[in-house]
């Protein structure tokens, strides 16, 4: 489905989780989207959330989004286990596909989302909204450049606690819960941003929660170039989120925070400054890089929003090929977590 130069993507929201009014409220501003229509499973829902957030309209099913032709694109902030399916159905429908992480709950489902999106034509994005923020380009410019050398690893780490654990979806195995899934992916999707492949082995370690989920896991990652990368997220934890890239010529520390500001105590939506350090060269000092700031949501939409328009393909298969490495990496993790085992990275 290609777009007019001139027009903004028509956005609708398939769900009202409270993710998605986030989503909304930093993405309406923007000149290069429309947040046109909000769906729920229940009218009233669907009808409260737009009304709330100003949405021009409302649907009372997910089918009936993927039916309107008033729409062009659809976020996805299901739960984890239902990306798949409704990303599947949304490329059937000839809607482009802008999908909260992880994309899916493994390599399979993956594999099936982006052959729906080659075979209707149509784009299919990951949504890590750290990905899109002005600091990962300065990061990645850096790394391109070799500012640091050759990379030779990555340590990168997220955690969190939650306020009122009970009910909540991420302690649910069905709905694809744990640290892994919901904090471990992010931590290893910087680690491919910055390895730039794959590992071909990873050897995991977690601790278990009654539910089922894991509350934290620990990985090592093994290239095949003999480089090394290490991986920890938790659920249980003071919010820390930081990686640290090594190269044989400097290194490089970042915060890869999702929404940033400039406001040293944090602005009114709670977004604070995100550092990052770069060190050129083997013993000198640690120097500040400046990049602007933002919400990785409408970051995340702009982005979005110019691939479709410009049918950047090139673009659209790098983010593919990250999101698969990163999709049959979390199932070796996970496969290794229960094991105890190393276990190999295939496709």
């Amino acid at each position: 489905m290609a777009m007019s130069p001139s027009s903004p993507l028509r956005i609708g929201i398939l769900g009202c989780a409270n993710i998605a009014r986030q989503f909304v409220r930093d993405a309406m501003p923007s000149p290069d989207v429309r947040i046109v229509a909000a769906a729920s499973r229940k009218a009233e829902t669907a009808a409260a959330f737009a009304a709330d957030l100003k949405i021009p309209r409302s649907l009372g099913s997910y089918e009936a989004l993927l039916a309107d032709d008033e729409v062009d694109a659809v976020y996805i902030p299901l739960p984890n286990s239902l990306h798949a399916e409704w990303a599947i159905k949304a490329a059937d429908a000839g809607k482009h596909v802008l999908c909260e992480k992880p994309l899916s709950l493994g390599l399979a489902e993956a594999e099936r989302m982006f052959d729906a999106a080659r075979r209707n034509e149509i784009v299919l994005l990951e949504a890590y909204p750290y990905y899109f923020q002005p600091q990962t380009g300065a990061m990645l410019e850096l790394l391109h450049s070799g500012a640091i050398g050759k990379v030779r690893g990555v340590q990168a780490s997220f955690g969190f606690s939650l306020s009122k654990p009970t009910g909540n979806i991420r302690f649910d195995p069905a709905l694809g819960g744990g640290a892994l899934l919901d904090a471990g992916c992010y931590a290893l999707s910087i680690i491919r941003l910055a390895m730039g492949e794959a590992p071909v082995e990873v050897r995991a370690e977690a601790r278990w929660d009654p539910s089922g989920v894991d509350i934290g896991t620990t990985a090592t990652l093994h290239y095949a170039d003999g480089r090394q990368a290490q991986l920890s997220c938790a659920m249980d934890t003071a919010v820390h989120r930081r990686a640290l890239i090594i190269g044989s010529a400097g290194a490089i520390e970042t915060e890869y925070l999702n929404h940033t500001s400039d406001v040293p105590g944090g602005d009114a939506w709670g977004y604070v400054p995100s550092e990052m350090r770069l060190r050129r060269g083997i013993n000198t000092p640690f120097e500040r890089v400046e990049s602007g700031v933002g919400s990785g949501f409408r970051f995340a939409a702009e982005a979005f929003a110019k691939v479709v328009r410009e049918c950047d393909f090139d673009a659209i298969g790098r983010a593919a090929e990250a999101s698969l490495d990163n999709m049959v990496t979390l199932e070796a993790i996970a496969r290794s977590s229960r094991s105890g085992l190393a276990e190999p990275v295939k496709r």
